[in-house]
């Protein structure tokens, strides 16, 4: 029991320290880091600790598959090179990077797990940079980079920490006698991420109980990590594509009466497996500490530290860079994208340089290091630290750097949201036009109105009932369409998609809940 009332205890706490944070006007992660912090001093009389190959499926699947529900793959297509840029050649260079410091400091450290090290370091958590941006407006091209790239570079940086990790499993690495069994994994992963997510959506088709179907789908989530794992193909990258695929075509599937609870819970889950990650890796600095000698303390913590100005140096460095090639080409040749969005500035430049905050997904790498694994204590004390020295001096500056500069894009999101309301509310009434019925009236002033509290009767059957579900299925698929068609994107979809599940909800009687 006094395991359970501390564990009780620290996530009161942390709810505590993220409600903290949001009246600072700070994201929730910086919070927890601190806390994490303040838990490898505090005397906790007993320590908890979480199976390494447990850590990666419990703390990243979930979070994969959250992103992508925020990720549009419109806006994505349409700002690729940056996304890319950073997704590929940022994560490289900063795992290089790392590991050459880590080398200069501690020639010991063999580089299989200095490269270790820098791929778990190497990608940015978005969670904390929108949480701060988004309060603030900032143009949509910038979220989109951030969350693309939060999204993607997970798979390229741990696949790099795989091949890290399994060389030093093996003694050695071999390109040649890796590269078959990588290219096999890249392209398994590809294939098998889509086809399971379309599995899993015929599947939760037939479920109607709404407690099932959101059990269901962290069964099956984890499920798909589990099984590319045992196969051999990459967790990640298999998670990406069923989560991606997932994202795409379960608004069309799944019912408000589910989506909306399903979203509720997801976003909580996230805010503890975000609470648990920073406490497990704070239970972790404690004995680490402790146990180091006090000249070995001071050496890793000055890694620790050059670890930090590495991480933030190279981002600034090669984002920067790309971005005056960026604006050059667009001096050149013009400015072209396929919709209105912010052209790239040097200001815009800096708050996507300057929003490379380290998260959940760093501290699950380090937790998921075998314990055996050569320099691990250094491997997660650097981590850890990275993860606070990046929350902290990033997330702190990173609104008054927003606020002091001049960024504005005439919220094409906006736009598209008022132009898919107009579509859906003309689809809806347009579904009703030949009925001359009061009902239909009625349900043509709640479309108008988009406000309306519907008395359908107890058996769902009544004509006011058919003809409000005909109405708002049309305006739905409407939207879909709008959506298939790239008029619109998933910023702006899933804004009007949840209008229109609140209009769908109102149309219920109360405490009907589908069971």
């Amino acid at each position: 029991m006094k395991e359970l009332e501390q564990v009780l205890g620290l996530f009161v706490a942390a709810v505590l320290l993220a409600a903290g944070a949001r009246r600072a006007g700070a994201p929730y992660p910086v919070f927890l880091a601190l806390g994490g912090a303040l838990l490898a001093f505090l005397p906790i009389g007993s320590s908890f600790s979480l199976p390494a190959e447990l850590a990666l499926a419990l703390f990243v699947a979930p979070v994969l598959l959250d992103a992508a529900f925020d990720a549009s793959l419109r806006d994505l297509k349409d700002n690729w090179l940056p996304v890319s840029g950073l997704v590929i050649v940022a994560v490289g260079l900063t795992t290089a990077a790392v590991a050459i410091v880590t080398r200069a400091l501690v020639p010991d450290v063999p580089w299989a797990a200095a490269i270790a090290l820098g791929a778990i370091v190497a990608p940015p958590d978005a969670v904390a940079a929108t949480a701060v941006l988004r309060h603030l407006r900032p143009p949509h091209r910038i979220l989109t980079i951030l969350e693309g790239e939060s999204l993607l570079n997970d798979a390229s940086a741990l696949l790099i920490y795989r091949l890290a990790v399994g060389a030093v499993a093996s003694g050695g690495f071999s390109l040649a006698g890796v590269a078959p069994a990588f290219l096999l994994a890249v392209v398994g992963s590809v294939i098998a991420g889509p086809a399971l997510g379309w599995t899993t959506l015929r599947m939760l088709d037939r479920i109607q109980h709404v407690p099932t179907a959101i059990i269901l789908q962290f069964v099956t989530t984890f499920a798909v990590w589990i099984l590319a794992e045992t196969v051999g193909l990459s967790g990640v990258l298999t998670m990406v594509c069923y989560a991606i695929t997932v994202a795409q075509t379960a608004p069309e599937r799944i019912p408000a009466r589910i989506r909306i609870p399903t979203y509720a819970v997801w976003e909580t889950v996230v805010f503890a497996l975000n609470i648990l990650a920073f406490i497990f890796i704070g239970l972790q600095i404690r004995p680490i500490l402790d146990e180091l000698e006090p000249s070995t303390r001071v050496q890793y913590l000055t890694v620790a530290g050059a670890i930090i100005v590495t991480v933030i140096v190279v981002r600034v460095a090669w984002h920067m860079s790309f971005n005056a090639v960026i604006r050059w080409r667009d001096r050149r040749f013009g400015f072209n994208p396929p919709r209105p969005m912010l052209r790239p500035t040097v200001a815009s430049g800096l708050v996507i340089s300057w929003s490379g905050m380290r998260g959940i997904v760093s501290l699950a790498a380090a937790l998921a290091l075998p314990i055996a694994f050569p320099y691990r204590d250094l491997i997660v004390l650097s981590a850890f630290f990275v993860v606070l020295g990046t929350l902290v001096i990033h997330g702190l500056t990173l609104g008054p750097l927003l606020r002091a500069l001049t960024l504005n894009d005439d919220d094409p999101v906006g736009r598209e949201v008022r132009a898919a309301r107009d579509r859906a509310l003309r689809a809806g009434l347009a579904s009703v036009a030949d009925e001359h019925s009061p009902a239909a009236d009625e349900v043509r002033q709640e479309l108008s109105a988009h406000l309306a509290h519907d008395e359908e009767a107890r058996d769902g059957y009544s004509e006011h009932g058919k003809l409000h579900r005909r109405a708002l299925q049309a305006a739905r698929q409407e939207v879909l369409t709008m959506r298939t068609n790239q008029e619109i994107g998933d910023d702006a979809f899933h804004r009007i998609e949840e209008e229109l599940d609140w209009i769908e909800m109102t149309a219920r009687p109360a405490g009907r809940d589908g069971g």
